[in-house]
């Protein structure tokens, strides 16, 4: 088995439990708006928020990556920006990711109910090449991106 690292500092193993989704096929910019939306957030808070952006009940704030999006109601209320999106795809992969830290956090024995998020973060992975063939002889090169979540969890005291 390989051994990943992770790129969070002060890591307390008593304390925290980790995971990691390596390899997903998702986009890297929309990982990252759902890891800045996320974080510092209760981890059932979380889940009930990716679970409503799914069935698009809520949206992402993009706040990076935002040129040219449209206006979403219900976003300036919560985070203070207008702009969002609905990233189906990527918000089920972390969601996968974050009921994993779940039960990685029950396996130490850590309290569920206090778990907050301190630290989510995506990262470019690989770039998958295929080739599509096109009229004359010519091709265009498909590059499919890969990303890497990583998500730690703290147990914090009320």
């Amino acid at each position: 088995m390989p051994e990943w690292g992770y790129s969070i500092q002060n890591y307390d193993p008593e304390k925290m439990a980790k995971a990691s989704g390596r390899d997903l096929h998702i986009s890297t910019k929309e990982a990252v708006e759902i890891c800045n939306a996320i974080r510092n957030m209760k981890l059932d808070e979380a889940i009930e928020y990716l679970k409503r952006v799914i069935e698009k009940k809520e949206a992402i704030p993009y706040r990076r990556y935002r040129k040219l999006l449209p206006h979403h109601s219900g976003i300036s209320e919560r985070f203070g920006i207008p702009t969002g999106r609905y990233p189906i795809k990527a918000c089920k992969a972390i969601l996968k990711v974050l009921e994993n830290a779940k039960v990685n956090a029950e396996n130490k024995g850590l309290n569920i109910e206090n778990l907050r998020i301190c630290h989510a973060a995506a990262h470019k992975g690989l770039r998958i090449r295929s080739y599509l063939p096109r009229a004359f002889g010519r091709v265009d090169p498909i590059r499919h991106p890969l990303t890497h979540v990583e998500i730690v969890v703290e147990e914090v005291s009320k």
